[in-house]
């Protein structure tokens, strides 16, 4: 895959923008097993991999089981002075769901709930026919792209992030005892990290327009 200096020459279709520094390249298909990557700054591009729709909506269903647990399991146990709490994210989310912290209830359920979710159902619903060699569902293309968009308003990741340096200011105030919600998170983000790695933009939208 090279660059053009003429992209103006080239049908549009043809035409693949590096997602980090917007260089503009010829789209091919490649054979299984290759790899193409930015002339430029060498962002990985385009990955086909057998079977890789499959891994992504395996890897998506695992994701959504992951998050049921995350989200009603105990997330973590403070303990202080002969008094223990332990909760959940459902029940922090649900104590401040009146009153004028609602919206941030609101925001914190979306943030690291809601768009996770999606973006794992719009990818099983996107890759299911896909996969199997059939047409894709209607609607593919737009519930595929609001995935995108949403991606960067997903924040499971920047939210454990929070609560481990949260975590070290109380540690010397309070006992603090992680659950099984808190793990569930730790194996969501590398689960969600593997499906990253074989999802490849070029090579879904190229398969959603032939099929």
């Amino acid at each position: 895959m090279a660059e053009t200096s003429a992209p103006a020459k080239l049908d549009p279709a043809e035409l693949i923008a590096c997602p980090q520094c917007d260089a503009l390249h010829r789209a091919e298909h490649l054979p299984e097993g290759t790899r193409a990557r930015c002339v430029r700054c060498k962002t990985l591009l385009i990955v086909p991999r057998e079977r890789s729709f499959l891994h992504v909506i395996a890897l998506s269903f695992t994701g959504m089981i992951l998050m049921i647990g995350a989200i009603f399991f105990p997330f973590l146990e403070i303990s202080a002075r002969g008094l223990t709490h332990e909760s959940s994210i459902f029940g922090v989310a649900m104590a401040f769901s009146d009153g004028w912290l609602a919206p941030l209830a609101f925001a914190v359920l979306s943030m690291i709930v809601a768009i996770p979710v999606f973006r794992f159902l719009a990818l099983i619903y996107t890759l299911w026919p896909l996969a199997n060699g059939q047409p894709a569902w209607p609607h593919a293309a737009l519930i595929f792209r609001l995935a995108e968009e949403a991606q960067p308003w997903a924040m499971a990741e920047i939210f454990i992030i929070g609560t481990a340096v949260a975590l070290v200011k109380i540690a010397g105030l309070a006992q603090v005892s992680l659950g099984p919600a808190f793990w569930a998170f730790c194996v969501l983000i590398i689960v969600t990290t593997l499906k990253n790695s074989f999802v490849s933009k070029w090579v879904i939208w190229d398969e959603i327009e032939q099929k």
